[in-house]
């Protein structure tokens, strides 16, 4: 196995540590993100940590030495006759969702069993799931059989989630923290519509895999995302996840930002699984997770994948005043010219999925408009690193409108739903195995479609079913459900008794009251003070942008970090050509775009920006969303959010 210890080593050429910490455990206090930025003890990629020899399921398979090291499971086939090249014997733990302890039905089977759930790539590219079933049978009895298996998923499940393992001490679930509590959010019509659809066949059963608890709420009108966020008892929820395109996520964002203790709010760590049709902030997830550019369902997995690793890491906002003088909040871009009329534009296209902005973008180009204004920043007083290559992952447009006309009264469905009284979808087929703590079998099926992974993996004719396991049973007394304050609509309690107004029905999604004040901008109207930088002239685009990607497919800012503490400025002035700008995105979907060396483009990095359009028609968007068109002024606040990100990895790794 020598040189799949190589080839792991070759794997973790890692960036530096960056800011982030476990599931379990969301430090809230700087102190406590100074320890969590503390390193672990030194363990090189091929340190041996458990090796042991198992068995099959069914008991008549092959026999198997097994290695688990800090970034991979090792396969070895002992018996019946070991393999020279072993097929299939390196699983690398960014493929692992989850990993459960199993018993037999079979009184007379003294055996455990140990199952991993991964998900490697398939000679096409996409992922395809795949579960593995290990029998534990060197002991004579159950229990010492258990405790073997027990060890095995504990330490699997400590590597999967950044908790240390002891240097020389025994390794027990009690090194388990309690599972991670998660809030989704669904807008099922997300994307083409399949945003439901997705969810219940690939994240509903991979975050089981993975052992997380979660509530699943279906969004049913727009605002209703930023109505429920203000409503919740934060404190028992370790995420929200928001699984549709970036405008689900924009509602929540300012959702949090609204309520009366929203310095608290917006430290709750945020996450995306892409159902929409640009998915641009989990293009750039996947880019930081090391992953390969994907799109559809690739990504989706990619994210999931990451997701269930836990992991967050600080995200920069921009405050947005608008002309009216209200102000929102965005994690992604502020668009004015041929971005933000193609973002729009091509909502007729929705159908078609992330199709509709390329062809969006050619009508775009057919009638090509240029804009006069006025734009003016303050430049970062640091250097942002050097544009680097950079993956892409179609243009980040929501599923919601910015400013709604009043819902009317719809009746709402339950919405305190949680794992275990959440069954996964009953169509799909219902194997033997179950993952602990779920009500219902998990569902075995090929994620890209087609029948179920291994079918030999999980028993033929005479072999006794297997049952669930869980390496940390409740405490006496404990409801099966989690016992999790009801979700409450509206305004949260804490409003109501402060005595601050409650948001009015149908308000405009984005408007936030609270958050930090904007140190850096004078009002709207104003002069700049000393420093800003300021150009005035017809432009073809201009975009403001916090991460790496405009789209999934999409590197705007290849340098650009979630926590860099810079809004990145790029402009194309008038005069370009239709060729010239297509070529521009063509190469943008590599994030070179910059080496063409064209001399309409231009890019700064800034600290703030102040847009003033000197045209009396056109189109403002904030990720993705039309606003109010005129004058805008936003600034940058570092760090003021959390995503959940999953572990940093390296580009390319998959390769």
């Amino acid at each position: 196995m020598n040189g799949h210890l190589e080839a792991e080593e070759r794997q973790d050429q890692r960036p530096e540590q960056e800011l982030t910490w476990s599931w379990g455990y969301r430090p809230r206090s700087a102190l406590d993100r100074v320890k969590a930025m503390a390193p672990p003890p030194p363990l090189t990629p091929s340190t041996p940590l458990l090796h042991g020899e198992f068995g099959s399921y069914p008991a008549r398979g092959p026999r198997f030495a097994l290695t688990l090291t800090p970034q991979a499971l090792h396969i070895q086939r002992l018996r019946p006759k070991p393999e020279a090249r072993p097929r299939g014997g390196l699983v690398l733990l960014t493929e692992v969702s989850g990993c459960c302890t199993l018993r037999s039905r079979s009184p007379l089977d003294s055996a455990a069993y140990f199952c991993v759930y991964t998900y490697p790539r398939g000679r096409r590219g996409g992922r395809r799931r795949a579960a593995r079933t290990f029998r534990a049978d060197g002991a004579a009895t159950y229990e010492e059989n258990r405790a073997e298996a027990q060890r095995w998923a504990t330490a699997l499940t400590c590597l999967l989630r950044g908790l240390p393992l002891p240097g020389d001490g025994e390794i027990t679930p009690d090194l388990l923290p309690r599972p991670p509590r998660l809030l989704l959010l669904v807008n099922p019509f997300g994307g083409r519509g399949l945003a439901w659809q997705w969810c219940k066949n690939h994240v509903l059963p991979m975050i089981s895999e993975a052992g997380l608890s979660f509530n699943l709420i279906q969004t049913e009108r727009q605002n209703h995302a930023r109505e429920l966020v203000q409503g919740l008892n934060l404190s028992e929820w370790d995420g929200i996840v928001t699984v549709s395109g970036d405008g689900l996520l924009h509602e929540v964002l300012n959702g949090l930002l609204q309520r009366p203790d929203w310095e608290e709010a917006v430290k709750t760590p945020m996450g995306i699984l892409p159902c929409g049709s640009g998915n641009a902030l989990a293009g750039a997830i996947n880019q930081h997770g090391g992953f390969e550019p994907a799109l559809g369902i690739d990504l989706l997995l990619n994210c999931s994948l990451l997701l269930c690793r836990g992991g967050s890491h600080p995200l920069d906002l921009l405050s947005v005043t608008l002309a009216s003088g209200s102000r929102c909040f965005s994690f992604l871009s502020v668009a004015w010219g041929f971005v933000s009329d193609v973002d729009i534009q091509s909502e007729r296209f929705r159908a078609l999925g992330s199709a509709r902005f390329t062809l969006g973008t050619v009508l775009g180009l057919a009638t090509l408009h240029t804009y006069r204004g006025r734009f003016s920043y303050l430049p970062a007083t640091v250097e942002p690193a050097s544009p680097a290559p950079a993956h892409g992952l179609p243009r980040a447009k929501s599923e919601l409108t910015l400013a709604p006309a009043p819902a009317p009264p719809v009746p709402h469905s339950p919405l305190h739903r949680s794992v275990s009284d959440l069954p996964l979808p009953l169509p799909l087929p219902q194997p033997a195995l179950t993952s602990p703590g779920s009500p219902e079998p998990l569902p075995i099926l090929s994620l890209n479609g087609g029948g179920p992974e291994l079918a030999g993996d999980w028993g033929g004719a005479g072999d006794a079913p297997l049952s669930p396991d869980p390496l940390l049973p409740s405490p006496p007394g404990t409801p099966k459900a989690a016992q999790l304050s009801p979700i409450s609509e509206g305004a949260s309690e804490m409003a109501a008794s402060s005595g601050l107004p409650s948001p009015t029905p149908g308000a405009p999604v984005a408007i936030s009251a609270g958050g930090p004040p904007d140190h850096l901008l004078p009002p709207l109207g104003t002069p700049l003070p000393p420093g800003w930088v300021t150009m005035e002239g017809d432009f073809v685009l201009i975009l403001a942008i916090l991460p790496s990607h405009l789209g999934a497919d999409l590197v705007a800012a290849p340098h650009a970090r979630f926590d860099d503490g810079l809004v990145h400025l790029c402009w194309v002035r008038s005069g370009i050509s239709r060729t010239a700008l297509l070529r521009l995105f063509l190469a943008m979907e590599r994030g070179n775009h910059f080496s063409l060396g064209c001399p309409h483009l231009g890019y700064a990095a800034a600290r703030a920006f102040r847009l003033e359009p000197l045209t009396p028609r056109g189109v403002l968007t904030v990720d993705g969303e039309q606003v109010e068109y005129g004058p805008l002024q936003a600034q940058v606040h570092p760090g003021l959010g959390t995503l959940l990100t999953g572990p940093p990895g390296c580009p390319g790794r998959e390769a």
